[in-house]
């Protein structure tokens, strides 16, 4: 089992579940987070840390379509390591379904 980042990271990109991983298996893209499904140690530490509620183990139904772009861009995206503030908006956008279509393709830029 692995973890995965789901649809309701998008616009949000709250960073607490980076600050708690022991492996640093988060990566990330312009607007969303993934974990790289190699490295994650499956500890769990990081799903009761986001804000968004968007951390799923793989084997929930609700990350199944999320697992296959966790790897992608795991191995696209700059590794994230640190807390950084979240998108300006991140508030307005947690709960917000159907986000799918906004996931950017860009990797994080400093």
């Amino acid at each position: 089992m692995t973890y995965v980042v789901t649809e309701n990271c998008i616009r949000c990109k709250f960073t607490d579940c980076v600050e708690v991983c022991p492996v640093d298996c988060f990566y990330a893209g312009e607007n969303f987070l993934v974990i790289n499904p190699d490295e994650c140690i499956d500890c769990g530490v990081c799903e009761p840390e986001c804000p968004a509620e968007a951390i799923f183990p793989d084997s929930d139904n609700r990350a199944a379509p999320w697992i296959e772009i966790n790897a992608k861009y795991s191995t696209q995206w700059p590794n994230m390591t640190r807390k950084i503030d979240a998108m300006p908006d991140a508030e307005e956008w947690k709960d917000k379904p159907g986000k799918a279509a906004m996931l950017s393709e860009a990797p994080h830029k400093d």
